[in-house]
């Protein structure tokens, strides 16, 4: 392990088109599995120029069944991506909530991927489909996350509060962020660089305005980053363009899953390569994800280790994992073979064997929960209710115990 080095991850904010597409393809799932918890979802979005589009497979009751619209189903489902859109808060002439146009392109499930996912007989419901999935966590912020993503998220974060709230009335939605670190024995010590552009108003790209922008956003990374990372030596490269008025779908089209390292771990994990949005939880891509952050989080939260990464591979149509692996880059207080099995075994009795259906039933994953992953990170977010139960760290004492 390096001791010495600099390390950079980035977060685009609600706004950014490619989240935009997020969130309304998470809408489209929540709004499927609160009609049916047992609803199959695979929902992609196109977001461009005062244009939305919907495409995928899907089998919901109440809402798809018998190759059949349920009556207002259409309805619905728009009423609900103009709701998304109006949410983030896009009222522009290049894209409009109320005026935009929408394009519903879904159609029903594949009955040959049916027939290997859903349960039947004595077969146990299989994965949705092949893959391998990781989870990561680190003890370099109170939320188990990479220093680098969790300021980077949190940056954005506030500024979509501020715009919400009328505080920083100069911003528009669309918005980027980075930042670069320096480590010394694994620990951050420095800031480096911090990058913000930021869709604004007209005007502010000049100026007293740009200046006002620039001073705002400042004071921002210093009220996020810990004190002592920020110095004079910190460069910053706020809105590096220039002007930045045309944004979101208008000034570059969106999809949905193009942005899976900021929805994960900014480039500090491996990563499967599979999105999340747009899926229900039978998608071992989201599920087996989700699982695996809460396993690795529970490990370093238990003091287990600094680091731990779980890889996790299925096959689709069949239930139980082909392997599951356990890295703890030599961090860990015992063996990463010893911590593994005991991995094992907790799943084992708390998930069922770490199934896709063990997975969702045991971490409560048929639930309309999932837009609110869709923008600023799936991971390093406060468990609350039924909101990122994958987040919850009620593995500790059990990890714990297992080592004695």
């Amino acid at each position: 392990m390096r001791s010495d080095y600099f390390f950079t991850s980035e977060s685009v904010s609600e706004g950014h088109p490619d989240k935009v597409s997020d969130q309304i393809s998470d809408a489209i799932v929540d709004l499927f599995l609160s009609k049916d918890p047992e609803a199959r979802v695979a929902c992609e979005t196109l977001t461009t120029t005062q244009k939305v589009v919907l495409a995928g497979e899907i089998r919901c009751k109440g809402i798809y069944e018998n190759k059949r619209w349920a009556d207002g189903a259409l309805e619905e489902i728009e009423k609900t991506v103009r709701q998304v859109v109006k949410d983030i808060g896009y009222e522009q002439e290049g894209f409009h909530w109320e005026t935009l146009d929408f394009q519903n392109l879904l159609h029903g499930q594949s009955v040959e991927i049916a027939q290997g996912v859903d349960a039947s007989g004595n077969k146990d419901e299989g994965a949705g489909d092949q893959g391998i999935m990781f989870g990561f966590a680190c003890d370099e912020t109170p939320d188990l996350m990479p220093a680098t993503l969790d300021y980077s998220h949190k940056i954005l974060q506030r500024l979509a509060a501020d715009r919400h709230a009328g505080a920083a009335p100069f911003l528009e939605p669309d918005s980027k962020s980075q930042v670069t670190l320096r480590y010394k024995d694994g620990k951050p010590v420095a800031c480096s660089a911090i990058v913000v552009s930021t869709q604004h108003a007209p005007g502010y790209d000049e100026g007293a305005k740009e200046a006002e922008l620039k001073a705002y956003v400042k004071k921002v990374v210093a009220d996020i980053l810990p004190a002592g990372l920020l110095s004079g030596d910190t460069v910053y490269h706020i809105n590096p363009t220039g002007t930045f008025e045309i944004g979101g779908p208008d000034g570059d089209a969106g999809l949905t899953g193009r942005k899976i390292i900021v929805d994960t771990y900014g480039g500090a994990s491996p990563h499967g390569g599979g999105a999340f949005s747009g899926k229900d939880p039978t998608k071992v891509d989201r599920s087996a994800a989700y699982v695996t952050r809460y396993l690795a989080k529970n490990v370093v939260a238990a003091g287990l280790a600094k680091k731990c990464t779980i890889q996790v591979a299925y096959a689709i149509g069949v239930p139980e994992p082909l392997s599951f692996y356990v890295d703890t880059h030599e961090t860990g207080t015992v063996s990463d073979e010893k911590l593994e099995a005991a991995i094992i075994g907790i799943a084992e009795q708390k998930l069922g064997k770490l199934t896709p259906r063990g997975i969702r039933e045991g971490l409560g994953l048929n639930k309309p929960i999932y837009r609110k992953a869709a923008a600023y990170g799936h991971f390093g977010r406060k468990a609350q209710g039924d909101l990122f139960p994958w987040e919850r760290t009620d593995l500790v004492d059990a990890l714990k115990a297992a080592m004695d």
